[in-house]
């Protein structure tokens, strides 16, 4: 009983020397609890990836400056509030009032990225980030695809942020009562006193650069470098990199342009009379490989569909049409993704663009129109060029992008009467391939040349497929691989109908993987989940597999050559039907790049130099490795290039430069 009456003597002493502050100081420590509490949640979920790493004192030593840093950061302008202006007449209130709501606002902000947390997580290995926040763009598409896929987690998730939205009030409103108010004099003091602390805690260092993600990474495990951080403070962080993209590379570290270029040519030899453009240093005239009657280009981009789901490169036994076809064409059996989105892919498959920290420029405002595509090339040659989608065409901004960018129309969700099947993601890959094929057919009677982009989705969580199509992998039938196998069985009955279609003499048709389904593992960047299948299918395709190491960025070129097309464009991605081996591969992994040489890979993070790893092909595993000089040099002049080229507005063929 004594020592209750002196607890309450303590917090009584405690209210009077912090006066409006009050609430706001008892907050931190419960929020940080909070958040400790969530982290050790969460690191004993994988603490196989903890244990791995020996960095359970870092990780919570680390974790607890982050937090720290995040809650002083976010409560700054309370305190100023708070010190300088509340008090018991009518302005006073309404300042009380906005503390109290900021204090629930944000720690209610801080428990709803702790409770979307796991879910994430099983999706893309690390904590929320700017892909995050991207998907709140499109509210309908994901509401749904977590109605459908994950209907617990979502509704668990929003009853639990309710219930610590109300807890918080409550608690804000009990602190706030019988506060003091001291004079004018004091509020001052008070002010600088605790303003120098919440700065001191907001930097959490007092080297030139405040506090961030680098400064708190110790291990080669992405997924336990972001539990370091909290959720809250990954978000915003992301948020506030996303204002300026156009310099995102260099967090890497500094080239200057010329260098950077200089660096590039050498890596792709030209003869320098294919460089025609002092304004834009990459453009180059090329010839193409195939010197008959232009043909027609058709890109199946499959969605999520990774090397580990085809079973002619290794994967699981998913993809049957896909290893009989892959006898019939020109197989990519070690082709990488340069990302881990749908966009990402569109980028490297469409533009030829290399990979950079930002957004894909499917969604940057600088790209929207001006910016070189291979469908705005095509169109200059009297193509044809759509887009067709079983889903919303806005979707991840690619309307704004394809129509901006020489796609003449687009197909979507709107424009499929009574179609057989439709999911959370919009109609089934039988009806999206079914449409595809009766646009071909159209086209061809009308003696057009066409380029089209076919995307699928059945592939795609919630995994909604119809059924009685596949014998199922496993039970039950939304799953992953059941998928997987769908797509593939859609692939199949598209190209039966194909190759009795009139324009399958005159097509040049290719399979490729936007990027791999759940990209994840213990290493910076898991490469593993990078590789993908690339097939061109067609008439005069000579069957052969290729086993050169090569990036996305290489697919556009090699196409425009495949077809006849001759022409200048900026891309750096090499022409793969001639005899040249790029050996190297580029992938973006959150703010990690890594550049691949045969099994020697350089990994590039945030504010450190190039790390070097020998890359295990069968385990998938990294190991720490020397590496040359020169290519910590080439993996930064592929990162920089992205960002120098869209700065500067370099990414333009010669036509849109005269525009």
């Amino acid at each position: 009983m004594h020592s209750f009456k002196n607890y309450k003597e303590i917090m009584k002493n405690l209210k009077r020397l912090l006066g409006a502050s009050y609430p706001i100081i008892i907050f931190l420590p419960v929020n940080l609890v909070v958040l400790s509490l969530s982290r050790l949640g969460l690191s004993l979920w994988q603490s196989e990836r903890v244990d791995a790493t020996q960095g359970w004192t870092e990780l919570f030593l680390q974790g607890m400056r982050v937090d720290l840093a995040s809650l002083c950061w976010l409560f700054f302008p309370l305190i100023l509030l708070g010190t300088l202006f509340s008090g018991n007449n009518k302005f006073g209130k309404i300042i009380q009032w906005i503390i109290k709501l900021g204090l629930t606002v944000f720690s209610t902000f801080f428990v709803f990225m702790e409770l979307a947390t796991p879910a994430f997580i099983k999706t893309y290995d690390y904590r929320p980030n700017r892909l995050f926040v991207e998907y709140l763009n499109t509210p309908k598409e994901v509401f749904t695809m977590l109605a459908h896929g994950h209907l617990a987690a979502l509704i668990s998730t929003v009853i639990l942020t309710a219930l610590f939205a109300i807890i918080f009030w409550k608690f804000a409103q009990k602190l706030s009562r019988d506060l003091y108010f001291p004079k004018w004099q004091y509020r001052l003091v008070s002010f600088l006193i605790l303003g120098l602390f919440a700065f001191i805690g907001a930097r959490s260092s007092f080297e030139h650069r405040s506090l961030n993600p680098s400064m708190v990474a110790f291990s080669n495990d992405t997924l336990v470098n972001s539990l370091v951080l909290n959720s809250g403070y990954s978000v915003l962080f992301a948020v506030q990199q996303m204002k300026d993209e156009s310099n995102s590379s260099e967090i890497y570290g500094k080239m200057p342009l010329e260098e950077v270029v200089n660096t590039l040519k050498g890596l792709n030899p030209r003869p320098e009379t294919a460089y025609i453009s002092a304004e834009l240093p990459t453009l180059t005239h090329n010839q193409a490989s195939y010197q008959g009657k232009p043909k027609n280009l058709v890109i199946l981009l499959q969605e999520s569909l990774g090397a580990q789901f085809i079973g002619t490169l290794g994967g699981k036994p998913l993809s049957p049409n896909i290893d009989e076809l892959a006898k019939e064409g020109w197989l990519f059996d070690n082709l990488y993704a340069t990302g881990t989105r749908s966009v990402r892919g569109i980028e490297a498959i469409i533009t030829g663009f290399t990979p950079t920290p930002a957004r894909a420029v499917v969604k940057l405002q600088g790209s929207q129109d001006n910016f070189f595509t291979i469908a705005d090339l095509l169109k200059q040659q009297g193509y044809d060029t759509s887009f067709i989608y079983g889903g919303e065409k806005h979707f991840d901004n690619m309307a704004s992008f394809f129509y901006g960018n020489g796609f003449t129309r687009i197909i979507d969700q709107a424009d499929y009467s009574n179609p057989t099947f439709s999911g959370t993601w919009g109609v089934s890959d039988e009806d999206l391939l079914n449409k595809a094929n009766e646009t071909f057919e159209s086209l061809h009677q009308q003696g057009k040349p066409f380029f089209s982009l076919v995307f699928s989705s059945s592939n795609h969580d919630p995994f909604e497929f119809p059924e009685g199509k596949i014998q199922l992998y496993e039970q039950p039938q939304a799953t992953r691989n059941n998928a997987a196998k769908y797509a593939d069985y859609a692939l199949g009955e598209f190209f039966k109908k194909a190759k009795q279609a009139n324009y399958w003499k005159d097509t040049v048709f290719i399979i490729i993987a936007d990027h791999d389904s759940r990209v994840n593992g213990q290493q910076l960047v898991p490469i593993k989940h990078f590789h993908i299948p690339a097939l061109v299918l067609g008439a005069d395709i000579e069957p052969k597999r290729d086993h050169r190491l090569i990036s996305q960025i290489d697919i556009p070129p090699t196409l425009l050559s495949l077809i006849g097309i001759s022409g200048d464009y900026p891309m750096i991605g090499f022409d793969l039907t001639k005899a040249e081996n790029p050996n190297r591969a580029l992938m973006q992994f959150d703010k990690n790049l890594a550049y691949m040489r045969d099994n020697r890979v350089a990994i590039l993070q945030p504010n450190k130099p190039a790390t070097g790893f020998i890359y295990d092909e069968k385990t998938g595993d990294l190991t720490a490795a020397s590496i040359p000089e020169n290519m910590a040099k080439e993996a930064l002049a592929y990162a920089l290039w992205g960002s120098y080229a869209y700065k500067n507005k370099l990414y333009k063929s010669d036509y849109l430069l005269k525009k």
